[in-house]
């Protein structure tokens, strides 16, 4: 009878730890996701830790810290990209944080709803070009990817819910303010970013010692980007 005891806390406690550890999987295996609240409706982007393992953490370093909330999408541009991440309506930049390298290598490609990071023309023969903006393609641009010559922009998710809201976002009305001529003529406001999981992928550990910068913070550009036909 005691042996039939001993047994059967053994079986309980054997399906405990297999089910403990299938959860785990589980968990691991779903990659992390953020809401966006926007002033015109909502959108839920899908992350993508193992291939952009850097540019992902650095992503959620804005959005745990609630930088993103009250910046806007300062250029629309339908057919092609929506873009923002850092000013604010007045159109000033929030200071950011040490620039990141560029993990475009990583084998996505800037389709359409992917999400990617814009970096500054100016430092496209370096090595740290990311920073806060990120922009979501509104097509497929090839364009855009990395290739032989030239590094290209790093897509680090997508958009999986939403997609009207996105479509909505690039048609909005635009030319109105002179010195920022793609920007819509009413903000686009991001309310809010928030991780629609509460724990951080395990990525986020395995990078935590490994994003060393070369350069020390430093005020970003008044754009980030290249002025015309690229994010």
């Amino acid at each position: 009878m005691q042996n039939q005891h001993t047994m059967k806390k053994i079986f309980i406690h054997f399906v405990a730890l297999w089910a403990l550890c299938s959860a785990n999987v589980l968990l691991a295996a779903i990659n992390p996701r953020v809401l966006m609240q926007t002033n015109l409706g909502e959108l839920v982007i899908e992350l993508f830790p193992r291939e952009s393992p850097v540019t992902v953490k650095n992503f959620l370093d804005y959005v745990d810290s609630d930088f993103y909330n009250g910046t806007i999408f300062q250029r629309v541009v339908p057919g092609f990209f929506i873009q923002g991440g850092e000013f604010t309506s007045d159109f000033t930049t929030k200071p950011t944080r040490a620039p990141i390298k560029n993990e475009s290598g990583n084998g996505l490609k800037n389709e359409y709803l992917t999400v990617a990071m814009a970096h500054s023309e100016g430092a496209i023969s370096g090595t740290n070009l990311v920073r806060s903006q990120f922009f979501i393609n509104m097509q497929n641009n090839t364009a855009l990817n990395a290739n032989g010559k030239s590094l290209g922009y790093p897509v680090f998710g997508r958009v999986i819910e939403g997609i009207e809201i996105a479509e909505k976002i690039s048609l909005q009305p635009r030319g109105m303010h002179e010195k920022f001529p793609e920007a819509p003529n009413l903000s686009v406001h991001i309310l809010k970013i928030e991780r629609l999981y509460a724990s951080k992928p395990a990525v986020d550990i395995k990078v935590e010692n490994e994003m060393q910068t070369e350069t020390s913070a430093t005020e970003t550009s008044a754009e980030e980007t290249p002025a015309s036909v690229q994010p």
